[in-house]
């Protein structure tokens, strides 16, 4: 077990080291930050000390160097549009991220296995079937207009949501926190549901299918052969051999609500890091963008080191192996 999380470990911090090269190119090489953090009007010799104060005129693997011990240290460089360091700038955005992903994810899992469980065991009621015919809208179409069809719905005609912004937010020591206030939960609901839904729709009909599988199995047979009661076979039995390959898809759709939270954050101008780096794009604020890459593969390095912490607990063959 041990060697097995340490050999994950090295794959992750290689991944990260490539990730972190990636970077390095994007902030390296494109834009001039000189014309961004000074303006066209200075000198040749403000720009020429620009250049030796950020260490370009080193050799490539030297400035790698100082921009991978930069990173460790937290310092990205200086935001080219707001002239601030990009790491306070991330930090700002980040708890309206963070809150809109983690309710999101917590609502599309829990409402997700729920769902597929109950679809599975009730595969042939009226119930199972409008929700498998309702779970098609969640897979095809896609997420803008899922927020769009919502701000119509809910803000515009019947006006019980608001349509954009994050309500009034409550500072709780260095966090800026909306789930503490009505209007942050009312402001939450569509962009959670807009971002969830794809997620809550894949899960149910992944574990749906994996839970059919499990219930025609010879173990369950035996199980039920054993006068066992149904609701231990299910929850028991077949659910618990369901969550196996159910984790590794979770995982990294959890992951991914961060990543392409940009699309939601962007219909309803929630103020998180998805919408800022859409405005830095636009602005070739290149530092942001290239922090927003690291930051997101650490997420997703954490994330599958935590999804193989969960398939030991899960699979006891692992633990053995």
């Amino acid at each position: 077990m041990l060697v097995h999380l340490l050999r994950r470990l090295g794959q992750s911090l290689l991944v990260l080291l490539a990730v972190s090269f990636i970077a390095f190119l994007v902030f390296r090489h494109i834009g001039d930050p000189t014309v961004s953090l000074l303006g066209e009007d200075a000198s040749i010799e403000d720009r020429q000390a620009l250049v030796a104060e950020l260490g370009f005129d080193r050799p490539v693997p030297v400035q790698y160097a100082r921009y991978l011990g930069n990173v460790l240290h937290g310092q990205f460089g200086i935001s080219y549009r707001v002239k601030r360091p990009v790491t306070q700038v991330i930090l700002e955005r980040a708890p309206a991220t963070l809150e809109l992903a983690l309710v999101a994810a917590v609502v599309a899992v829990l409402g997700g296995v729920a769902l597929g469980v109950y679809t599975a065991i009730q595969r042939d009621g009226w119930a199972s079937r409008v929700l498998m015919t309702v779970s098609l809208v969640g897979v095809s179409l896609p997420t803008f207009l899922i927020g769009i069809l919502l701000i119509y719905l809910f803000a515009v005609e019947l006006r019980w949501l608001p349509s954009f912004g994050r309500g009034d937010t409550v500072a709780v020591g260095g966090w800026n926190t909306g789930l503490l206030t009505r209007s942050g939960w009312a402001s939450l609901v569509l962009p959670v549901a807009t971002l969830g839904l794809f997620k809550l729709t894949l899960i149910m009909r992944l574990v749906r299918a994996e839970m059919m599988e499990a219930l025609r199995t010879d173990y369950v047979r035996f199980a039920r052969a054993r006068g066992l009661p149904e609701r231990r076979i299910h929850y028991g039995h077949a659910l618990r051999n369901t969550l196996i390959p159910v984790v590794t898809i979770t995982g990294l759709q959890i992951g991914s609500l961060i990543a392409f939270a940009i699309v939601t954050e962007t219909v309803f101008q929630w103020p998180g890091v998805g919408l800022l780096f859409i405005s830095s794009i636009q602005a070739v604020d290149v530092p942001v963008i290239a922090a927003y890459l690291l930051m997101i593969a650490v997420l997703y390095v954490c994330i599958n080191l935590a999804v193989d912490l969960v398939y030991l607990l899960v699979d006891p063959r692992l633990r053995l192996a």
